[in-house]
């Protein structure tokens, strides 16, 4: 995918803010006791509750739809799924039913970028969500739902939200509607930005300057950098790859397009109550095989917060995940093999995700020629042929506990051939890259591992 005419300064830019591990305003080595002193400074706690002790949450009488009282936020409904492989929708069939978030509103994920002694550093802040083991975690300038920044909570203002929404925002690098969780959201986007700065910035509480390469090595660190900051670091331009890919631009485009067509996916909003094989009790939504998800509510503290207590609920997965792109090379260019993925809530029928996106534990039960692909030769690699791994959670606002480890694996031709079977395809990264600069090509998880890419010194 070309790289527009004109941006070849600021990707050499973003290159030196990428060789770049110590900046100006924060050591790398300091961080960590950084992030300490911002959790001590800040009041955090988060308890599991039961449904019953959720303010201003409730379920609907009439549908069972878990809801708030002001018609704003997000909604907990059912989703009824059915899909069909084949050019006719003659294929393989499944057919299942889950509970799924609705917010239709779209949020902003917007990082901010100014230049100190001539490096570009990113505007990061230290942000505590209720859904993450560990609580504070490295997020975007701003990370905020549109119900946060036009304050229907009525708490205080989201911090350098002006740079973003504001007639004064500085130079634009990056600005794309991606999807969020296609297993858990139904149809939702957010507006991934990043905003070069024009002029002073003040410096909060709670905010660091930091380069690429210094977030580049946290991304190696389990559980630091956020979701949302990794979806909006994937859309950075990059420079193009030299060599040929496997699949030229335009095949890969068809095969995109080929792929959206032959599924044929109907996602139905059905009501929560008597969804079937899911049931209620006092604290938790659950399957009841006790597979995939849970939805539980908790109550929250949270001192620098726009509001500082409050109670949500929050889907759970049943155990921790695994997202691992397979790696090959080709005429001495590196591929990843990626999935076109059929997600209940995506906007349309599939996006690209990684070569394996599981929680081992739905799947453990099955014979192993059942199975998902590759999975087994993901769980199964050797220290020696994992470029890259680190635990990473997801959404902590509306998702507790959903950590996966995330890889990169080496693949031989008998593992991942290169002719693939259908519904997976060798891309490089530079490809994925030019996708990544328009909505709804790659899922979150795919967006994650190619912000990791670019933070992997062993990839060539």
């Amino acid at each position: 995918m070309p790289r527009p005419r004109g941006d070849e300064r600021l990707a050499d830019r973003l290159a030196l803010s990428a060789a770049t591990t110590e900046g100006v305003h924060l050591a790398t080595g300091d961080f960590r006791e950084w992030l300490a002193e911002r959790a001590r400074a800040n009041e955090f706690q988060v308890e599991g509750i039961p449904f019953d002790r959720l303010d201003g949450w409730s379920f609907e009488e009439a549908t069972g739809n878990l809801t708030h009282r002001s018609g704003r936020f997000f909604t907990v409904e059912g989703l009824h799924v059915t899909e069909r492989d084949g050019p006719y929708g003659d294929g393989p069939y499944a057919d299942w039913y889950q509970p799924i978030i609705k917010q239709p509103e779209i949020g902003i994920l917007g990082i901010l970028v100014k230049e100190f002694d001539g490096v570009p550093h990113f505007l990061m802040q230290a942000k505590m969500e209720p859904g993450n083991p560990n609580l504070l975690q490295l997020s975007p300038t701003v990370q905020a739902t549109r119900s946060n920044y036009t304050k229907a909570h009525q708490g205080a203002g989201v911090k350098y939200i002006e740079y973003f929404v504001g007639p004064g925002r500085g130079r634009i690098i990056a600005d794309v509607l991606q999807s969020e969780h296609g297993s858990w959201f139904f149809r939702k986007s957010n507006r991934n930005m990043i905003v070069e700065a024009t002029g002073d910035v003040p410096l909060l509480d709670d905010f660091c300057w930091l380069t690429l390469g210094q977030i580049g090595e946290l991304l190696h660190q389990d559980n630091t950098v956020n979701m949302d900051s990794r979806t909006v670091l994937s859309c950075l331009p990059v420079p193009d790859s030299t060599g040929l890919a496997l699949l030229p631009d335009t095949e890969l485009l068809s095969w995109i397009t080929g792929e959206r067509s032959r599924h044929d996916v109907q996602a139905e909003r059905v009501p929560l109550a008597g969804l079937p094989g899911w049931r209620r009790h006092d604290m938790a939504i659950e399957h009841e095989h006790g597979r995939y998800f849970k939805v539980v509510a908790v109550a929250v503290r949270a001192g620098n917060r726009e509001v500082t207590s409050w109670t949500q609920p929050l889907f759970e997965p049943v155990g921790p995940g695994v997202t691992a792109f397979l790696i090959r090379e080709f005429g001495g260019i590196p591929h990843v093999l990626v999935h076109a993925r059929v997600e209940g809530g995506f906007l349309d029928t599939i996006e690209l995700g990684p070569t394996v996106q599981y929680t081992p534990e739905n799947y453990a039960h099955l014979p192993e020629k059942e199975r998902p692909l590759f999975l087994d030769t993901v769980l199964g690699a050797g220290t020696d042929r994992i470029r890259y791994g680190a635990l990473h959670s997801e959404e902590g606002g509306r998702f507790r506990n959903a950590v996966s480890r995330y890889l990169l694996v080496d693949a031989t031709e008998a593992e991942a051939p290169q002719d693939p079977p259908p519904g997976y395809a060798w891309v490089t990264p530079a490809q994925l890259s030019g996708l990544v600069r328009h909505g709804h090509y790659l899922n979150v998880q795919a967006r994650t591992l190619l912000a990791c890419l670019g933070a992997c010194p062993t990839w060539s």
